[in-house]
């Protein structure tokens, strides 16, 4: 057990679990106005990066399109000594071409349905994806810098 931030790093398979075990990021693009514009969705692993897919119009799409920098926060736990999570700030890359999108936004609708493949979903979720991809876009988050901390090291 290390003391300070050092002691509670995680180490790479350690985060890879904690992104896998967990459903929501929350997004930080930057805004026109020079806020920090916040958005929480749910993402999955694109080749071991969060990917998510939305709304091709919305606000952080305006924001990344202007400026890809991005930051990205997953975490768990309530007490104290359970919290854990990645602050991961890179480059956000917005998928526009039909099939990447649809490969994310299936593997999110799954996540999200937690059903067991996204066939398992059935016509219904098929045709609900198809309708919803022509409006979104999916975005991958690249990572320049990642943060971590896992409390449950501490005791």
């Amino acid at each position: 057990m290390g003391g300070g931030r050092d002691g509670v790093k995680m180490s790479d398979a350690e985060v890879q679990a904690l992104l896998g075990e967990n459903l929501k990021v929350q997004i930080a693009s930057n805004g026109h106005d020079g806020f920090p514009h916040l958005s929480t969705l749910f993402y999955v692993l694109h080749e071991g990066n969060i990917a998510f897919w939305t709304y091709g119009r919305s606000q952080k799409i305006r924001n990344l399109e202007r400026d890809p920098r991005v930051s990205a926060l997953v975490e768990d736990g309530v007490d104290y000594f359970e919290l854990r999570g990645a602050s991961i700030t890179g480059r956000a890359e917005i998928i526009r071409d039909r099939d990447g999108i649809l490969e994310i936004g299936s593997a999110v609708a799954t996540r999200m349905l937690n059903a067991e493949s996204f066939e398992a979903l059935g016509d219904f979720g098929r045709e609900t994806v198809e309708k919803q991809a022509t409006k979104r876009v999916a975005v991958v988050v690249h990572p320049e810098h990642v943060a971590t901390w896992d409390h449950r090291k501490m005791v």
